[in-house]
């Protein structure tokens, strides 16, 4: 009993930064989308970003177990301020307002470093979530899940709506992965 318990929790927590990860695919699809974008190409960006999002939190997961077992105790510590600096920094680019003007989502290089720029903090949760022994199958399907409906989402409401509504949702993100890392420390 106590463990259904522990493993609904793990997926509600999954569950969360999972979303508050693809808030950073949706903010900036949206900007894409209010360029234009064909179906076929939103299909294409979002299964890349899919794939990212798989790969990255996959990479940091293992990297997190083996960090985990060198600092030990200090293991709880270091992924709570791993996600406050990536909640912070999410937050700060919010804030900025930086444009995604100049990747050309067309090409496949493009298309690349668009999708490793929104799945590169998928890899720094994937530390702290390895470090704390989470369950790897299921992080790795819901991120990539999430990253790329999020995509989808994003750059499908980008094409009708303004450009305001894609920096909140990078801080709603932000704001999550803030909060969870105080969670952690405290």
């Amino acid at each position: 009993m106590v463990d259904a318990g522990m493993h609904a929790g793990q997926l509600l927590t999954l569950m969360i930064i999972a979303l508050a990860l693809g808030m950073d695919a949706f903010s900036l699809g949206v900007g894409i989308g209010l360029k234009g974008i064909r179906l076929f190409d939103i299909i294409k960006l979002s299964a890349v970003i899919a794939i990212f999002h798989t790969i990255m939190p996959l990479m940091g997961i293992f990297t997190g177990k083996y960090v985990s077992t060198l600092l030990g105790s200090v293991a709880t510590t270091a992924a709570g301020a791993l996600l406050l600096l990536l909640g912070g920094h999410m937050i700060y680019s919010s804030l900025r307002g930086d444009a995604v003007g100049s990747i050309d989502y067309n090409s496949s290089w493009g298309m690349l470093l668009f999708a490793l720029g929104v799945s590169i903090d998928s890899f720094s949760v994937g530390i702290s979530l390895g470090m704390f022994e989470a369950d790897m199958l299921l992080t790795v399907l819901m991120f990539g899940i999430a990253g790329g409906a999020m995509s989808v989402f994003g750059l499908l409401l980008g094409s009708r709506v303004s450009a305001s509504l894609g920096g909140y949702g990078e801080a709603c993100g932000g704001v999550i992965l803030f909060t969870f890392g105080l969670l952690f420390l405290f």
